[in-house]
């Protein structure tokens, strides 16, 4: 079965069809997986938090009115049970490195990329929430300024601002773990 646009499987889904129900969430769970990836941490904790955002998004479709486009929307009931989670346990633990590693890289050069990917994913856990929220937004999933301030329910300026500070913080964080090595 075609579809003809999100709205319109919005409005399938919300009557009960399920394979709207299974386009939307093919369609939108890697970003919001790989957002819960990166706010947390942890892939188990991602996934538990997809699967909340889209029993959430479930239950609010029958009432929900597009005033955001409908990945915006997600992306912040996502980002939302994201802090819920983050503050709950206050303490930052690093999560797995992906596997980054150039294969055309010796194994020395191999071993210092991942170490500096680990590096950097660690900083940005660091960061305070927004700041990280901010940075994982743009750079790493590689929304607009203006989605990622959408998401955030900020202005751009703000946006701007957040990651203006996330970017000092890391430089300084890293150049300063670089030079006590």
């Amino acid at each position: 079965m075609a579809f003809t646009s999100d709205l319109d499987q919005i409005t399938r889904a919300a009557a009960g069809d399920p394979a709207a129900v299974r386009a939307l969430v093919g369609r939108y769970s890697p970003g919001v997986l790989s957002l819960a990836t990166r706010m947390l941490g942890d892939r188990t904790e991602a996934e538990d938090v997809t699967q909340e955002t889209f029993i959430r998004a479930w239950k609010a479709l029958p009432g929900w009115e597009p005033r955001a486009k409908f990945s915006t929307w997600l992306h912040r009931v996502a980002l939302n049970l994201c802090y819920d989670r983050l503050r709950k346990k206050r303490e930052s633990l690093p999560g797995e490195l992906p596997d980054q590693a150039d294969r055309s890289l010796g194994p020395a050069e191999a071993y210092d990329q991942t170490q500096r990917v680990g590096a950097i994913e660690q900083a940005i856990s660091r960061l305070p929430e927004r700041q990280s929220a901010a940075l994982t937004l743009c750079a790493l999933q590689g929304h607009s300024q203006a989605e990622a301030a959408e998401i955030l329910d900020i202005s751009v300026e703000a946006l701007e601002s957040l990651l203006a500070r996330a970017r000092r913080t890391l430089r300084a964080e890293l150049l300063e773990g670089s030079t006590s090595r």
